[in-house]
C-alpha cells in the first residue's frame, strides 16, 4: 500500500496544515471562525477537505460547522 493523504486529522496538525500554533487554531474554532472537530471514536479529528475549502476561499456552508 502507497503514501496516502490523511481525511481526518488532529489539532496540532490541522494547525499546522494553516501555519498556525495550536492555541490559535483553537481560538479560531471557539470563536466560530474555523469549523468544530467531528468524533471518531470520542477522539475529535478534522476534516482535511474542509481545511482546504477554507485556505482556498471557499464558501463553506453551515453543514460544515456540525459536530
Amino acid at each position: 500500500m502507497g503514501k496516502f493523504a490523511p481525511i481526518a486529522v488532529r489539532e496540532k496538525t490541522a494547525a499546522a496544515m494553516l501555519d498556525m500554533t495550536a492555541s490559535e487554531f483553537r481560538r479560531l474554532v471557539e470563536g466560530g471562525h474555523l469549523p468544530p472537530p467531528k468524533s471518531i471514536g470520542g477522539l475529535p479529528r478534522w476534516e482535511t477537505s474542509a481545511l482546504h475549502r477554507i485556505i482556498s476561499g471557499e464558501a463553506i456552508g453551515d453543514s460544515d460547522f456540525e459536530t
